[in-house]
């Protein structure tokens, strides 16, 4: 049996059709309140009946933060994958995601040690990785420093991911991933995903700033591959980062204008324009209660120049990433469908 967190995000729910279209048995935890439509709706991206394998899943209400909760959940589990997280990059956000990411954490390491759960796999991020220090890619083995310029998801993957740690140190075993920024379809108005819907509708800036991107099926893919038995003694208790490639905000929005058929982004959007944008974001989400598109960490962000080395994986185990151009190509005809669809 299966236990996966997470499994209405966007990680998540790909991986949950990766491993129902292969056979296994899944529990997936929830939420009492979360939704559970687009779960559904990513399903049918990918097969024809998608209702069938969504029966498939046991679902399972509960709170990562309840220790005793997990445990109980855990019972009888053979595999865990840790996809759930809270992302958010607003500063009043900073504290009680950091708690709850590192604390949801740690309660399912300890009730999986409890409950002497087989496998691990803990969805991080390259956000728990720092830079290189001599300017090289970033690599498995860069090294996080604190700092104020750390954005208050970074600390909470880079503590959340110590957990893991710890729990190998007690006998976990375990796998630990690191994406870079995850592309694919669903989701369209959080994270990523955005940048599809916002292009469809009109966007005339591109900030130049350089960063990676993985295709989400790639990512599932790999927790998949990472966990299976045949390999598991080869990539227990270690990290792979998840890279398909590093490419600038102008050639990725440049991609999905093309593919959705719409102007490309055609003005630079300076540190000073992106600056006065996340203050005038702020004031909007503050008049309307709706959280901002954009803050000032993610605006900071945006001209930043990062590179990740996500090849450990291809050396380790038989896998190939998917071209950036194909994720867009696929991502954008899904998009194209569900906005004739109404």
């Amino acid at each position: 049996m299966i236990f996966v967190t997470g499994g209405t995000g966007l990680i998540g729910s790909h991986l949950l059709f990766e491993l129902l279209a292969s056979g296994r048995r899944v529990v997936a935890l929830k939420r009492e309140t979360s939704h559970v439509d687009q779960v559904l709706r990513t399903f049918s991206y990918y097969t024809d009946q998608p209702e069938k394998l969504f029966q498939c899943i046991e679902w399972a209400d509960g709170d990562m933060l309840d220790y005793y909760r997990m445990e109980d959940l855990l019972d009888q589990m053979e595999e865990v994958y840790h996809c759930a997280a809270i992302i958010s990059f607003r500063p009043d956000d900073r504290q009680q995601m950091i708690r709850n990411n590192r604390e949801g954490t740690a309660n399912l390491v300890n009730a999986a040690l409890k409950n002497r759960v087989g496998k691990f796999c803990h969805v991080s991020s390259v956000a728990a990785l720092g830079p290189d220090m001599h300017g090289s890619l970033t690599t498995e083995n860069s090294t996080w420093v604190p700092s104020k310029k750390i954005t208050g998801y970074s600390e909470s993957k880079f503590y959340s991911e110590m957990e893991v740690w710890r729990g190998i140190e007690e006998g976990l075993n375990a796998v630990v991933i690191n994406p870079s920024i995850v592309l694919g379809p669903g989701f369209w108005d959080n994270g990523s995903s955005r940048f599809f819907k916002t292009i469809w509708k009109g966007m005339r800036f591109y900030p130049r700033g350089v960063t990676g991107f993985v295709d989400v099926k790639d990512v599932t893919k790999a927790m998949v591959m990472l966990m299976d038995s045949e390999r598991f003694e080869t990539t227990r208790n270690q990290r792979f980062l998840l890279n398909g490639g590093n490419y600038s905000y102008q050639e990725l929005f440049n991609q999905i204008a093309d593919a959705l058929n719409k102007e490309r982004p055609s003005y630079y959007a300076s540190q000073f324009l992106l600056q006065l944008a996340w203050r005038g974001a702020a004031l909007y989400g503050l008049l309307s209660g709706k959280a901002p598109a954009l803050t000032r960490e993610t605006a900071t962000a945006a001209n930043q120049r990062n590179g990740f080395d996500g090849n450990k994986i291809t050396r380790t185990i038989h896998f190939e990433y998917t071209p950036l151009g194909k994720t867009i190509e696929q991502t954008a005809k899904i998009l194209l469908q569900e906005m004739h669809k109404g």
